[in-house]
């Protein structure tokens, strides 16, 4: 049975006391200070939208009274380059100061005593949703919608307990899929401090060097480091340690893939699916609508993106696939230096050195001048102890990445049919449950 058989519809603006506003424009001189503004990138990067960075703008206390956010609020992309783009539905789920939202997003508050917010958002990114938008999208520069189109958009409509339970079964795997990120990075925000307490700062030679024990390392890992510096080409670096390049501890092994030899369902990373400043890939395709050059990866490469303007997109491949000509597959010559390498191509620093590659609008760089970074090697033991501390933190990270794929998948899997009533609660609570 169909939602539009099963149950009523109900014109969407019926359910919004104050219809919709679309977002603030404000000019230039008006930015870099006061709320903070929702633009499309968080909408379309955080479909539940929590308290994150954002950029600020400063508004006049009339405009404050009329266009700040509240929790439970829904968000839509008014225009969008692409027209899958256009409609794109976010959630306001948490607001931690006041914030407001740009002009090409559109406001819609439900009325809570008839609609909840967290239903009518997975209804809107079901196929349900998505056909209802389709019919209002207008083609003209770009493609778009407007609230006046929105706000006649029949909604199946089911009764407000109904509602609520569809939201708590869908929203409890996006809540398991957003825990399983944010440990994800505290993972990395760990292992990051790690490398560059050892590699970078030298922190446990430092320590030795003034006669104290190395904070937070055992006194077996600390008899590994040296406690005084020699001067070399790199200025002071550890006793025993060799000046050299990153070309020295990596490769960069060039796999090319034809088309006619991959499976359409065979995965695909391209820069669009890398996040950035994180190494946590947990997004890609697959190779079936791609037809440009690609290059073989397989689990635990590190991806590292070669185009510009696209700084600071490097990732660990967590599955065997194929990715976009733009991003470069390095690995380590021996594996024990293998989270000494992570560490090195995802810093601030070599990231700003290959911010140099040739190129005017786009540049790129390549794997010759990344190879010809300089860096401090450790003794293997010293890169053996780093790995054993940061190896688990990068499997975790993996297997994170890796459930929470299979959560979205059942979430895309129950959502329709919730939405369209062919599941019913207590089932889907029963997959939910074993699933979390």
């Amino acid at each position: 049975m169909l939602a539009d058989e099963f149950w009523p519809r109900v014109r969407f603006g019926d359910l919004l006391p104050d219809g919709t506003r679309n977002g603030i424009y404000k000019p230039k001189e008006f930015h870099g200070r006061g709320l903070k503004i929702v633009n499309m990138g968080e909408l379309f990067a955080n479909p539940r939208l929590h308290a994150i960075n954002m950029k600020r703008v400063e508004l006049t206390p009339d405009e404050v009274s009329r266009s700040t956010l509240q929790v439970g609020d829904l968000l839509f992309a008014r225009r969008s380059l692409v027209a899958e783009g256009a409609g794109k539905c976010a959630l306001v789920c948490e607001i931690e100061e006041p914030t407001t939202f740009e002009s090409s997003i559109i406001r819609a508050r439900p009325d809570r005593t008839r609609a909840h917010s967290v239903y009518l958002f997975y209804l809107f990114n079901s196929p349900v949703g998505r056909y209802l938008l389709g019919t209002i999208l207008r083609h003209v520069a770009v493609a778009g919608i407007t609230g006046s189109d929105l706000v006649e958009l029949p909604l199946p409509l089911p009764p407000l307990a109904e509602q609520r339970a569809i939201a708590a079964v869908l929203g409890a795997l996006d809540e398991k899929i957003e825990l399983n990120r944010r440990i994800n990075e505290t993972l990395e925000e760990l292992a990051r401090a790690v490398f560059k307490s050892w590699f970078v700062h030298f922190e446990p030679v430092e320590a030795k060097a003034n006669g104290r024990q190395p904070f937070g390392i055992h006194t077996g890992v600390a008899a590994l480091f040296p406690k005084d510096f020699d001067t070399s080409e790199l200025g002071e670096v550890p006793s025993g340690w060799k000046p050299g390049t990153l070309g020295d501890i990596a490769r960069n092994p060039r796999s090319g893939a034809a088309p006619s030899e991959l499976a359409t369902d065979t995965p695909y990373i391209g820069l669009e699916h890398m996040p950035r400043r994180s190494i946590a890939l947990e997004d890609w395709a697959t190779v079936a609508n791609v037809s440009s050059g690609k290059t073989h990866f397989k689990v635990g490469d590190f991806l590292f993106g070669k185009l510009r303007p696209y700084f600071h997109k490097v990732g660990i491949a967590p599955v065997n696939g194929v990715c976009s000509t733009d991003i470069l597959v390095i690995t380590p010559i021996e594996n024990e230096y293998r989270s000494v390498v992570l560490g090195h191509i995802s810093s601030d620093a070599l990231i700003g050195y290959t911010d140099l590659g040739e190129g005017t609008k786009m540049p790129r760089t390549n794997w010759e001048r990344i190879s010809s970074w300089k860096l401090a090697i450790p003794p293997a033991p010293v890169a053996e102890a780093h790995a054993r501390i940061i190896d688990p933190m990068l499997a975790r990270i993996r297997t994170l990445i890796l459930e929470n794929h299979s959560l979205a998948e059942l979430r895309d899997y129950l959502l329709p049919k919730l939405v369209a009533g062919e599941v019913r609660i207590r089932d889907a609570e029963k997959l939910v449950e074993a699933a979390t």
